[in-house]
């Protein structure tokens, strides 16, 4: 098992005005991705569970949410392991764009 991928973002919104504007940003990123698609989704109060798809390989992970940052660990399979910085780095100037635009 590989190690996983974790990405901290912090955000002055406040923990329920995070979760809100997190619970349609998986979704919307994996539309605006081609290559990448959502499994699953599931939301347990402030932490969401998920599973995406990319490149035909599967990885799974959770978000957790606190008042001053979100938590993202994501464990990818080895073969997209070569692909963790750029999706290090995608997933922090999303979530960055996600938590700080106005709504």
């Amino acid at each position: 098992m590989s190690r996983p991928l974790v990405v901290s973002i912090p955000h002055r919104l406040g923990k329920d005005e995070a979760v809100r504007r997190l619970q349609s940003g998986l979704s919307h990123a994996a539309s605006s991705l081609p290559v990448l698609s959502v499994d699953e989704e599931r939301w347990d109060g402030d932490k969401m569970i998920f599973r995406v798809r990319a490149l035909g390989q599967a990885a799974s992970g959770h978000v957790d949410v606190a008042d001053d940052h979100v938590r993202v660990e994501v464990t990818l399979p080895w073969l997209l392991q070569r692909f963790a910085e750029a999706a290090q780095s995608a997933i922090r100037s999303r979530g960055q764009l996600l938590l700080t635009k106005k709504s």
